[in-house]
């Protein structure tokens, strides 16, 4: 009697939990992406968002492992997405500086 009802409440706990864990890991990230690459066509920036943040810290003169900007650009992505803006900015003021 009581796995009438023990049982559907199981399932749907199962399928909102995964459907919740979905949405917070996968299409967050999925979406987020989308938005910050949409922002860098808007302005006609042909980088990619790692690009953008190897040239950065490049110019800053610090050495980036792959896993370094992978992660960086995650957080970046989902916590601070103008700040691609920001460090793009920064490169194209440290070129111009550099041909006066």
């Amino acid at each position: 009697m009581a796995s009438i009802i023990i049982i559907p409440i199981l399932i749907v706990v199962i399928v909102g939990l995964s459907s919740y864990l979905v949405h917070k890991f996968v299409l967050r990230d999925i979406l987020a992406k989308r938005s910050i690459n949409q922002t860098l066509q808007k302005y006609n920036i042909k980088k990619t968002p790692s690009e953008i943040i190897k040239e950065y810290y490049e110019n800053r003169g610090e050495r980036l492992s792959h896993q370094e900007i992978q992660n960086i650009e995650k957080n970046y992505r989902q916590n601070e997405p103008e700040q691609f803006l920001a460090m793009y900015d920064a490169i194209r003021d440290k070129i111009k500086d550099k041909e006066k």
